[in-house]
C-alpha cells in the first residue's frame, strides 16, 4: 500500500476533521454522530489494514469530516475556531509524541487491551472507550500544551462523557500520525490547498 498520496492526505485530514466535530458536539450537546464516532474510535484500533480508508471503515465512516473539511476549505461554513484548536492540537501534540518511545509503547499496550475489549462487548461500549480515555488521560494528555476542551460544564463533568472526549483526542492524534506517515506538513496544507479541495469533492462522489 503506498501512502504517500494526496488522496491519502486528504483522507487522513478528514480524520482530523471529523474528531474536532465530534468533540465540539458532546462538549456542547452532550450527544454526537455515532456512526462517526465509530469510525473515528475504530481506526484507534485499526492496526493493520488494506488502505487508508480502511482504517475507518471505508469513506462512509468519513462522511462527516470530509463534508465538514470540504465546506470550511470552500468557504461554504463559517470558520470554527474552537474545532480548528482541536484539529491544530491533535497534529502539535502527534509531532510531540514521537519523541516519546515510552509512552508510544504504552499507547500501543493499551490499544491492544481494548481490541480485546471491543471484541467481546462492543466498539462503543463504556468499559472500551473508559480504557482508551484513561489511556489518554495518561499518556497525551500529560505533554504540553494540553488540549483544553471548552463546553457545557454539565456535559463536561460526566465521566462518560468525558471518557468519549478523551478516546476521541486519542483517534485525533492517531488520524494526525496517519497524515505525516502519508506525507502530509502544514506547509503541505497551505500550498496544496486547491488540490486537497478538489480531493475532497471526489471522495464526496465515491460515498
Amino acid at each position: 500500500m503506498e501512502l504517500n498520496t494526496l488522496t491519502n492526505q486528504t483522507i487522513a485530514l478528514a480524520g482530523i476533521a471529523q474528531v474536532a466535530v465530534l468533540v465540539q458536539q458532546l462538549a456542547t450537546t452532550g450527544t454526537c454522530d455515532e456512526e462517526a464516532m465509530k469510525a473515528s474510535i475504530g481506526s484507534v484500533l485499526k492496526i493493520d489494514s488494506d488502505s487508508v480508508a480502511d482504517i475507518y471503515g471505508g469513506l462512509g465512516g468519513l462522511k462527516l469530516g470530509l463534508d465538514q473539511l470540504n465546506g470550511q476549505i470552500a468557504g461554504n461554513k463559517a470558520p470554527n475556531p474552537e474545532q480548528a484548536r482541536y484539529a491544530a492540537a491533535t497534529v502539535f501534540l502527534e509531532k510531540k509524541l514521537s519523541d516519546h518511545k515510552d509512552m508510544l509503547n504504552t499507547i500501543q499496550i493499551g490499544i491492544v487491551k481494548a481490541q480485546a475489549q471491543s471484541e467481546q462487548y462492543g466498539l462503543l461500549h463504556g468499559n472500551v472507550l473508559a480504557n482508551l480515555g484513561d489511556l489518554y488521560h495518561s499518556t497525551i494528555s500529560t505533554l504540553q500544551p494540553r488540549i483544553m476542551v471548552n463546553g457545557e460544564q454539565s456535559y463536561l463533568s460526566r465521566p462518560d462523557i468525558a471518557s468519549k472526549i478523551r478516546a476521541l483526542l486519542l483517534a485525533g492524534v492517531r488520524s494526525a500520525l496517519l497524515w505525516r506517515q502519508c506525507g502530509g506538513s502544514r506547509w503541505k496544507f497551505i500550498f496544496y490547498r486547491k488540490k486537497i479541495q478538489s480531493e475532497l469533492q471526489y471522495l464526496i462522489t465515491q460515498i
